[in-house]
């Protein structure tokens, strides 16, 4: 089954399916078409299964020229028909791993991928989980869905891997072609197999032992950054009653060539990573009775940061005699990033309601949101629009909150016509007139 299925990538007829076309489902089917494999895309969202037939996209920072391209090339074709999911030979899920309102895992999108895997497996087929989550799901979780939903046994009739993803949209300097692909299979077939999919789309698909491996070196990476970011808003909050500029110490601090690396302060975390993935391993380790105190603390810190910045928003309008209660703010920034159209587990809803908590009246702005298209935990932003950036506009606000630092905005614009500007990003750094208006946060 392994020479015959090595075969089919050698000559070029292997088709590759992807489960969920998202922010990292999309890009991938991109460069598996350009390395020239056939690509079914499945999705049950109907909307973008006809924006990709009408060769349209609907992430910011993929144009409709990739999506021309990929349909263009007669490579590609997308279907919310998971009927079809028995056509490819190779089955990547690249679906959502949320939190529960409890902050614990919620794997439902991966267990309803497999669900309807299960009963259309076919034997020399290859199954690999993208989605980030804890260590032991691919084995624990995945696997006895497949073998039960399909009859077939794992090694001998199917293949089953873990390759988590590595997207971070908006880049420019590294790609999903180009970041290194870590990849762990159920066993050595299904590791080798894998590897050799990967490697028609990545240049260079890095193999570990097991599936666990794989798993946990992706929970790593994104326990790491969600450490050393709350180490940095903690001190944030310590430097600020000392009067100093966090963003001058970190700026200082990174132009030592060894020992350090800069991570930036920021009103809570965001993205579909660092918030969610170090609560899935700490979750996990409560089975082995193992105490993750880093990972916790880390968790508190980061979580409490939008309530720190609505303090230090209510502090800065009491200095100008103005109530909370009735002020109209403008929140600047919805995405959980700059320059992307990516809203994931942004902190901006967080800040958002707990200024309508406390009575402010919120709009906001976003060049790269111009509606708030869709929101679990949010859904009463839903279908509100960005406000436009003019100086008669800006006027009309008591305070102008900036939670995420888009370059397409003028800061020096900004802060010139608007009364008072909290600034939790550092955006204002090279503003030069009107400085007294800012309040770092």
């Amino acid at each position: 089954m392994r020479k015959k299925y090595m075969k089919k990538i050698e000559d070029g007829s292997a088709v590759v399916g992807v489960i969920g076309l998202g922010y990292v489902g999309l890009p991938l089917c991109r460069e598996f078409v350009r390395g020239g494999a056939k690509v079914l895309g499945f999705d049950v969202d109907k909307k973008k299964i006809q924006s990709i037939k009408k060769k349209k996209t609907y992430i910011e920072h993929i144009p409709d020229s990739t999506i021309a391209e990929m349909v263009n090339s007669k490579l590609f074709a997308a279907t919310t028909d998971f009927d079809r999911l028995g056509e490819p030979d190779a089955l990547l899920i690249a679906v959502p791993t949320p939190l529960d309102e409890y902050r614990q895992p919620d794997l439902k999108y991966v267990t309803l991928s497999c669900e309807a895997i299960a009963p259309r497996l076919r034997k020399g087929q290859l199954v690999v989980l993208e989605s980030t989550t804890y260590p032991g799901t691919t084995k624990e979780v995945m696997l006895p869905i497949l073998e039960k939903g399909s009859g077939l046994k794992v090694g001998k009739d199917f293949f089953l891997a873990y390759s988590p993803e590595r997207e971070d949209p908006g880049r420019t300097d590294y790609s999903t072609k180009t970041i290194p692909k870590v990849v762990g299979g159920i066993d050595k077939d299904s590791m080798d197999i894998a590897c050799a999919i990967y490697k028609l789309a990545i240049d260079e698909p890095v193999a570990v032992s097991s599936c666990e491996a794989a798993e946990a070196a992706k929970i790593l990476e994104n326990t790491y950054r969600c450490v050393n970011i709350a180490l940095v808003n903690e001190l944030k909050m310590l430097f600020d009653k000392m009067g100093i500029d966090v963003w001058e110490v970190i700026r200082a601090a990174k132009t030592k060539p060894f020992g350090f690396t800069a991570f930036y302060p920021g009103p809570g975390l965001g993205g579909h990573c660092i918030p969610i993935d170090p609560f899935y391993l700490s979750w996990k380790a409560k089975e082995y009775e193992c105490p993750t105190r880093f990972i916790e603390l880390a968790g508190e810190v980061n979580v409490g940061m939008p309530e720190w910045v609505i303090t230090k928003v209510m502090e800065a309008l009491n200095g100008k005699k103005k109530p909370m209660n009735g002020s109209k703010i403008l929140l600047l920034g919805l995405a959980y990033k700059p320059n992307v159209d990516d809203d994931r587990e942004s902190p901006s809803y967080k800040l958002w309601e707990l200024l309508k908590d406390k009575g402010a009246k919120v709009d906001y702005h976003d060049p790269h949101c111009p509606v708030v298209q869709h929101t679990r935990e949010y859904p009463q932003f839903v279908g509100i629009k960005s406000k436009p950036l003019t100086a008669a506009a800006l006027k009309k606000y008591d305070a102008v909150l900036i939670s995420t630092d888009h370059a397409a905005v003028d800061y020096n614009f900004v802060v010139e016509n608007s009364a008072m500007v909290i600034d939790t990003r550092n955006a204002t750094a090279k503003v030069k007139k009107g400085r007294k208006k800012i309040v770092k946060a």
